[in-house]
């Protein structure tokens, strides 16, 4: 948590008041939160054991190894015939970070995952929202240091949103520019 967060507080502060004329530190914006979805697909039709025995382990060893806490199981609202699904089945997961374990992961997703993925140039500027919230999609949960790929069955993909206090998706980006997200040239 130490490197990200003095570099928050030593660099983006500074500079955030500088470029866009905050008058307090309170004032600039920061990450209020990470929150990371899972979801189960084609993995999970609630028929077989098998399947959900994959999906509890899934959750229970690997997202939260990853997130540093227990994710919540997200359940089916409705039932919709077309993707078999039904009501009440789990069919995803969720775990909202704050404070030191945010920083944390951030740390990791930063400075080791990214540069893990294949052809990684950067994230793209069109990730933020107008809102100032960052959205990373990965394919692979593998990328993560704490996963064994040898005890892997299936690979899941994982999203990772990122909130901000930034009013708009400039003050968003030069905010993740000046905390050192890679974004691409």
């Amino acid at each position: 948590m130490e490197k990200l967060y003095e570099k928050y507080n030593k660099e983006a502060v500074p500079g955030m008041m500088k470029k866009f004329g905050f008058k307090s530190v309170m004032a600039v914006p920061k990450i209020s939160k990470v929150v990371i979805n899972s979801g189960f697909g084609k993995t999970i039709s609630g028929k077989s054991s098998g399947e959900r025995e994959v999906v509890e382990k899934y959750v229970s060893d690997n997202l939260s190894a990853i997130a540093g806490q227990r994710p919540s199981l997200r359940k089916a609202k409705k039932s919709i015939a077309n993707f078999k699904l039904r009501e009440g089945i789990n069919i995803g997961a969720t775990s909202t970070l704050r404070g030191k374990r945010m920083y944390d992961f951030l740390e990791k997703l930063i400075w080791l995952v990214l540069p893990r993925r294949r052809d990684f140039r950067g994230l793209s500027a069109n990730s933020i929202s107008k809102t100032g919230e960052l959205s990373i999609g990965l394919k692979e949960h593998t990328l993560f240091p704490e996963v064994r790929i040898e005890k892997e069955k299936g690979i899941f993909g994982l999203e990772v949103v990122i909130a901000t206090t930034a009013r708009n998706k400039q003050e968003a980006l030069e905010l993740f520019k000046l905390m050192g997200f890679p974004f691409e040239k």
